[in-house]
């Protein structure tokens, strides 16, 4: 059985959003009916509006890339005529036009019609991973494909050197442009965190720090009780303007058992070392882990293994559509 499939919109401004709506349609589809809003009903919403024949050739071009299963249809009303007899099975829409797909299926059944499939593709997001928008576009802040027109704001709640350059190297992996700022923070936490302690303690950095940034970084490293010894595990918390956070871990290392007894009586990892062995008088030099691999992996390298664990999910956006 041929399913059709609706998506509607003005698509005054053809970006990646309406984009990933109609892959989505085409996705799961025979046949996609594309809404179109005609410039009366489009003046009627936006000040700025694309003549319906420009923005008609837009969509027109794309829809040619996926084959000869679709076909336009110019709306003057909202629901177009999905709230009366239509042969379309489901609608694809965003998270912003869900509401409107309910309303038209309470009119559906208020006529005796069988309401329509829902199907909600979730936002597209920009490099800044806020939603890709029209109206972001036309402020200059995005191209339609979502890529970012000025660096990349991230504010770090550490002025820590190492864990600064760690930031710096691992978004500049993924950016051009890039700006990183570091504060140092309080958190109310222990000096030497433990076990959750230590996730929620790179979470709360995450969250005092982003200000006004894209995005808030916090590093906590803590030490972990395990059946054969203490270990240390580096959590990074990452935060965005959504309110969303990714997180990850480096690497965990056990600790001599002699440094363990001293931790467990209350020294923090630093006075430990510095007590047992004498060294790293400043706690901002090698660090435990160079120290304990002749240097082969470093304090930086083992932040930026947090980091980049951190931003696995925003580096396959696709793969993750909770965030």
């Amino acid at each position: 059985m041929a399913i059709k499939v609706g998506v509607g919109g003005t698509f005054n401004i053809f970006h990646r959003g309406h984009r990933a709506l109609l892959d989505k349609a085409f996705e799961i589809s025979d046949h996609v009916v594309v809404g179109i809003t005609s410039d009366k009903m489009a003046q009627e919403r936006k000040d700025e509006v694309v003549p319906l024949s420009k923005r008609q050739a837009v969509i027109e071009s794309y829809l040619r890339t996926k084959g000869s299963d679709w076909s336009i249809e110019v709306i003057d009303r909202p629901s177009g005529k999905t709230d009366q007899g239509t042969d379309i099975d489901a609608l694809v829409v965003s998270p912003e036009t869900v509401k409107g797909a309910e309303e038209i299926n309470r009119a559906r059944l208020s006529n005796g019609l069988t309401p329509l499939r829902i199907i909600t593709v979730p936002h597209y997001l920009a490099d800044d991973f806020l939603p890709v928008s029209a109206s972001r576009i036309k402020a200059g802040q995005i191209d339609m494909d979502g890529r970012l027109l000025r660096p990349l704001r991230v504010n770090v709640g550490s002025d820590n050197r190492i864990k600064l350059d760690a930031v710096v190297n691992v978004i500049g992996r993924f950016y051009d442009r890039a700006e990183v700022k570091g504060v140092k923070i309080s958190t109310g936490l222990p000096d030497q965190p433990r076990g959750e302690e230590t996730r929620r303690g790179a979470m709360e950095r995450a969250r005092l720090i982003i200000g006004d940034a894209d995005l808030g970084i916090g590093l906590e490293a803590g030490v972990f009780e395990t059946e054969d010894g203490l270990y240390d595990i580096q959590y990074c918390a990452i935060l965005d303007r959504r309110g969303r956070f990714t997180i990850g871990h480096g690497s965990g290392f056990r600790y001599p058992p002699d440094v363990a007894a001293m931790v467990r009586t209350g020294l923090t990892v630093g006075e430990a070392f510095r007590e047992r062995y004498g060294w790293e008088r400043d706690g901002k030099k090698i660090g435990a882990i160079g120290f304990l691999t002749n240097g082969i992996l470093t304090r930086t390298g083992l932040t930026e293994q947090a980091i980049t664990a951190a931003m696995v999910p925003r580096i396959k956006r696709e793969l993750y559509p909770d965030l």
